[in-house]
Parts: structure tokens; sequence; C-alpha cells
């Protein structure tokens, strides 16, 4: 059985600041520590520490879905500049405005050499620049820089002219990938904060009981903490953290098309949005029918989190068998249709499994459990926090897993010829990185821009307004939480939780997990089920981190899962697992974090990269963070992208036949004391850009040749040597030329 194993016990995260000092006395004694890693690929190596690396950053998926991307940019690009088929990306090429000149390389005599050196050299760069500010910097450049002295390469040498070597290039890339990502939209140089978002909701604050303070239940609420821990574990003290990354819709993409983007504007201000998928469920206080939807959806939320007290004897079969195999044609694309797809009160959806393991041919094996098991190891295993390489970073690691398969065959597409572990490394990287890219950009370009409402905001809301299906019966509000019997009622006189003088009769209860107050030692306690007043309800979360700090619309979790099951399924050109499933396993009473468990042992498993996309969208209503509302757009949006990105990315595999650089031009005088005239034979306009020979953009000029001799003014330049290069419409090089300024 090959089972997929956790990057490390997570029983024992909270350890992690005495792993992080041994690991630093490791490193310094003993420095080949990833000689373990010797079977797998360069790529694969640099891979684990980029993750490594994102564990000890603080949680912010959007920053870290743009660092797995410009680092497997950069190793994509340094394998391809030595290959003979394949097109690079970025070197070359003008990427949204910015140029990063590039000619070509001299052939090393040894090309998988130079190709492991230049990788090597651009990603220690790339991460030394991106995480010298992370709370476990110390930590991060003490293990590149071990990595690198194992593999015999002098860090001192910075030269970045790619003429002089592998080194050389290597830091050419790193170079250019930084500047380019001083100016993508991230505002990277203002440490990724926001430049104009603000919330319309006080905070909730979190020691009381209700939310009393909410002025909108449509809209985002900070939360505030007396001790906040991030998903990455790190302490943050009593603090009310920001909306993490509400502007990202405006990062320049990868895949993207301007056709999937519309500019919304609230308060003045640009909120870009890819893939809009309209609004989510509203809620008013008419009693509406798009409000009752509203009221579904969050209360669905609440309903399920009574199915996580381990004491319930509801057993499933969590295998291939009865779990997974739905299509894109069994997803509801109405805010209606989410009613039918997920199951209210016995949770889970519509899925048929698999009648068999196309592999084997052999029936899946039954794997029955308890289904409070099952759904807490799902919120568990998909939360990626703490300790975590967050939920694009997780996909990373699924990737690895498969890669590492004995039963995986590296074809691409599972077609062709069987490509060596290196390039189908970068490949895929590369294929993967875009995705998550794409998917950071426009699942929070749509949270920032809808600012939608969490269920911990909404449940306790609505608690404070009363009931709404009973006019009847006291506590009667037409915005308040609909009567579900069994799950959602009133507090009548006699209930235990009427409280000592009845204070609390009249009140909503809701039969809900009663919540980290009641988990002393989660070594071995379970805080179970119960009836509970709602204004007290909480997600299946620590009480340091209760819900993630930004809106719920889409999910994030959603989006990148779909779209990476995509681009995994494209690139295997295989929907299943090797060997037809995939696995992880979960010991007893040593998996859980905040409280005990699973009760007993169980793996999760997956026929399909679809099927475990799925599974994760299911953990964050279970995990108390996304209603349907959330997840459905989210999983049609993810297709789209993990399509698109793998499209393109494959587009770069093998390079176009280039137009041959036309030489019937003129440029004069050369040298010049002020201006440049251009002659070209035929009609047409071209981009004329002039660079030092360090290769950074000084001048643009637009020139246009059906009027003949565009002159391009060089009076604020310098004396000395630049080259000019003239570019079509369509990114083709027409000419380029060393002209002296004197």
């Amino acid at each position: 059985m090959f089972i997929f194993e956790p990057f490390e016990n997570f029983k024992y995260r909270q350890m992690k600041n005495t792993i992080t000092l041994l690991f630093l006395i490791l490193l310094t004694t003993f420095p080949n520590l990833h000689a373990q890693d010797s079977q797998h690929s360069i790529a694969r190596q640099w891979n684990e520490i980029v993750l490594d690396a994102i564990r000890g950053d603080f949680a912010r998926p959007t920053v870290h879905a743009r660092n797995l991307f410009h680092t497997s940019v950069a190793m994509y690009d340094a394998w391809a500049a030595y290959d003979s088929i394949a097109d690079t990306y970025f070197l070359g090429k003008t990427l949204h405005g910015y140029a990063c000149p590039f000619n070509s390389v001299p052939t090393p005599v040894d090309v998988k050499a130079a190709q492991e050196e230049a990788i090597s050299f651009a990603v220690f760069r790339l991460i030394q620049h991106r995480f010298k500010d992370s709370p476990a910097a110390e930590l991060i450049l003490a293990e590149t820089n071990a990595f690198m002295e194992e593999l015999g390469y002098n860090t001192t040498n910075t030269i970045a002219d790619y003429a002089c070597g592998a080194a050389e290039l290597g830091n050419y890339i790193a170079r250019h990938i930084i500047e380019y990502g001083l100016e993508d939209g991230s505002n990277e140089q203002g440490a990724y904060e926001n430049l104009y978002y603000e919330p319309v909701n006080p905070s909730l604050l979190l020691e009381l009981s209700g939310n009393l303070t909410i002025e909108d239940l449509n809209r985002w609420q900070p939360l505030r903490f007396a001790n906040f821990i991030d998903q990455g574990g790190n302490p943050l003290g009593e603090t009310t953290p920001a909306f993490l990354s509400p502007e990202w819709g405006i990062v320049k993409p990868f895949s993207l098309q301007e056709e999937d983007l519309t500019i919304h504007q609230r308060d003045g201000n640009d909120y870009w949005v890819y893939h809009d998928p309209g609004p989510p469920a509203y809620w008013d206080d008419m009693g509406s029918a798009a409000s009752d939807e509203y009221k579904w959806n969050h209360t669905l939320v609440s309903v399920w989190s009574s199915h996580l007290d381990p004491a319930d004897e509801v057993l499933w079969d969590i295998s291939p068998a009865s779990i997974g195999n739905m299509t894109v044609e069994d997803y509801p694309t109405t805010i209606e249709g989410l009613r039918d797809f997920y199951d209210l009160t016995e949770g889970g959806d519509k899925s048929k499994g698999h009648a068999v393991n196309p592999r084997t041919g052999l029936p899946y094996e039954p794997q029955i459990v308890r289904r409070a098991d099952y759904a807490r190891v799902l919120a568990e295993f998909w939360a990626d926090g703490p300790d975590s390489e967050t939920p694009p970073g997780h996909w990373f690691t699924i990737v690895n897993y498969v890669n590492d398969h004995p039963d995986l065959v590296k074809k691409i597409r599972g077609q062709g010829e069987i490509v060596d572990d290196l390039e189908w490394d970068v490949k895929i990287y590369f294929a993967l990185g875009g995705a998550m890219h794409d998917v950071a950009i426009t699942a929070w370009g749509i949270k920032g821009w809808y600012d939608y409402i969490r269920p911990i905001s909404a449940i306790r809301g609505m608690a404070e307004l009363g009931q709404s299906s009973d006019p009847t019966k006291p506590s009667y509000h037409p915005g308040g939480l609909p009567l579900i019997p069994g799950f959602v009622e009133v507090i009548e006189e006699g209930d235990p939780l009427q409280g000592f003088v009845g204070q609390y009769i009249g009140e909503i209860k809701v039969y809900a997990w009663k919540g980290p107050n009641f988990i002393e030692n989660p070594d071995t306690d379970v805080a179970g089920v119960s009836w509970i007043r709602a204004r007290n309800w909480f997600p299946y979360q620590r009480p340091s981190f209760v819900t993630p700090p930004f809106a719920g619309y889409v999910s994030g979790h959603s989006t990148y899962s779909r779209a990476a099951a995509e681009v995994l399924t494209a690139f295997t050109g295989d929907p299943f697992f090797p060997g037809g499933m995939g696995e992880f396993h979960c010991p007893k009473n040593d998996f859980l974090v905040f409280e005990d468990g699973p009760s007993e042992s169980l793996t999760l498993q997956w026929a399909t990269y679809r099927d475990a996309s799925d599974q994760c969208s299911l953990s964050r209503i279970w995990g108390g963070i996304h209603p349907p509302v959330d997840d459905m757009p989210g999983r049609l949006i993810g297709i789209e992208i993990g399509v698109d990105a793998f499209n393109f990315a494959e587009s770069y595999f093998v390079k176009e036949e280039a137009p041959p650089i036309v030489s019937e031009y003129y440029t004069y005088p050369n040298p010049t004391t002020c201006a440049l005239q251009i002659d070209y034979p035929f009609e047409a306009t071209a981009t004329i850009e002039v660079y030092d020979l360090n290769g950074r953009l000084l001048l643009s000029f637009e020139g246009d040749f059906s009027k003949k001799r565009p002159a391009l003014d060089l009076r604020d330049l310098t004396s000395g040597v630049y080259l000019v290069v003239g570019w079509d419409s369509e990114e083709n090089k027409l000419f380029e030329e060393k002209v002296v300024r004197m």
C-alpha cells in the first residue's frame, strides 16, 4: 500500500519552536540533510525547500501561491534555456509590460548539470529574497545555504551575465523575477498590505456571546482575538487580523484572459474580478426567497457540525466504492439547486462511487468508519494549519506524492516518450504553479469584491434576531434562523439551557459541536455534540484561529483543489491516481490537533484527483468555514482555471518556429549624440525598446513605419552602449542592434 505521509506528525505541531532550534543545530553540524532526497530531481528538492519555507512563514495563501508560481517559473526557464525543444516563459519575453531580454546561452558540455546549477541559483536567490522577513527566516536561510553548500555551489557568485555560465543564468532569472514581482500588482514592496479596502462591520469579540456588533449580515466581519495564531502556527497575540488580499485581483496573472475580467467599483476603488460568478445568497429582513436560501446555506453549516461527535454511531463507507465519481453535470449551477446536492441533515453529497478500480479490475474494498471520525479528519487534513504549506502548497505535496508512486508512468498527457524526472518535475510544477497563481487572483478578487460573510458571523447574527419559521412562537423575526426539529429549536421553560433564572427562554438553540471551551487537554479530550445556545456556535476550529481572515465567497479551498485536479488529470493523461487510488493514513488518537482522535484509525482514499478535490470542498463545510454557496462556484471556476492553465503551460513545452529577424532595416546615425533614426521597408507598427547591457529597460517607443523613419530620442541617456530592440504587435522580434550614445 502506497500511503501519502504527512510532512510532520500533526499531534506534535506545538513543538514548532523546539524543532526549529534543533534543525538549526543539525544544519550546522550535518550539512548533508538532503542526501536522502538524492534520488529526486533537483527541481523536486528545491520545491520541498520552498514548501518548508512556506510552512515557516505567515499563512498567506495568495502570497504563497505567487511564491510557488515564481519559483516554478524560475525552475522551468532555467531548464528550458538549455533545452532544444522547449520554449521559455519569461526569458526573452515581455510579460505584462515587463521585458526580460534574452538571446541564448552557450551550449554546455553537460546540459543536465547546467540545468541543475541554473535552477539551484535561481530558486536560492528567490527564497533568500522572498523569505528574508519570515518569522522563520533564520531557519529558512540556513536550510538554503546548507543545501547550496551540499551541492558544491559558490553562493558568493552574484554575477548575472547569463553568457558566463549556468550559475549566472540562475542569478539573472532570479533578478528579473524579483524585479517583475515589484511591479506585478501584489504590493510586495509594501509587505502585501491592502491599499484601500475597509471592512464595513465592526469586529466580532469572540470572548462574548452572540454578535451584537454586526451591521450588515451580507458583508465580511473581522474577528477580534485575545491570542491569535495564524494557520502557519505563528502567534500574533491580541489582534484583529486584517482581510488578506482583497485587492489581489489586480495581480498580473498566468493564463487568465482579458475576456475573463470584470472591473467593479466601490467607494471609488477598482476591484478586478476574473470569472465573476455573480452574487451569492443575500440576507434580508423581509423573509424573501433569496434570504431563505441564505438562511438554508448557513444553517446547514451548523447542522453538519452535529456530525462531529465520535460517540455518534452513524457508520459510513468512505472508500471509493461509495464516495466520489461525480461529473460536472452533477454540480448545481443555481443557488436554489444547492438544496438537491448537499444532504442537509445526514451530510455529504450526491456521490455515486466507483464500481471497480480501473487499474486492477477489482472492486474497491469497503472501509466502514464512524461518520464523525471521517468528518473531523477531513476538516483537519484539508485545513492546512497550523504549520502548513497552505492550500496551494498542499497540492504541490500531493503532486510530489503522485510523482513518487511506483505505478506512475511519466508520459505527459499519457502520450509519447517517457520523460526523465527533471523534465517531468519542472513542467508539472510550471503548470500547477500557474494554475494556483491564477486561482489566488480569481478567488481573492471575488472575495474582495463580494466581501461575503462567514458562517460564525451569520449564524450568531441570525440567532440574535430569533427564529424565522413560526410567527406564533417566541422570538419570531423574518431574518432569524429557520427552525429544524432536532437541529434548530427554541429554548422553552424547563430546558437545561434556560439559565439559572430562565433568562435564555425564547432564545434559539442548535444541536452542534460544543466548541473548544469544552476541551482542556487536546491529547485526551473531545468536545462532543449537544444542544447549545446558537449565540455560542463555534466552527470546528481552534479558539486561536476560528476562521480565516478574509471573506468566504468563493471558497479558496474549492477553487484551488479543483484547478489542481484538472491540471493533474490533464498532465498525467489519467483522472485516476496511479494504481487507481491515493491514500492518506490517520492513526487512532494521533492525528487531530485540537481534540483527541480519530477514535479508530482510518485512511482517506480517493480514486481520482477530482474525488480528492470534492472531498476537500466538503471538509470546509464540516469545518464550519464555508456554506455550500461558497463551495460550488469555487469548484466550477476551478475547472475553467485548471484547464486553461494546463493548456497555456503546454504551449511552451514545444518551441514555436520563430520568424526570422528581419535584416531590411536601417538605423542611423550610429554612434549618435541625441536621436536614432529607424527605417523599415514594410508598413507596420512596432514597439521599440532600449536596454542597457545589464538588461534593464530604459526607454519604450511606439513607432509607425507606415509613416517611415520614426526617431528615438536618446538625449536622456548617458554616454554608453545600448541595445535597441523592435517588436511587432505579436511580440515577435523585428530587429535588434547595439547603438553607441556619445
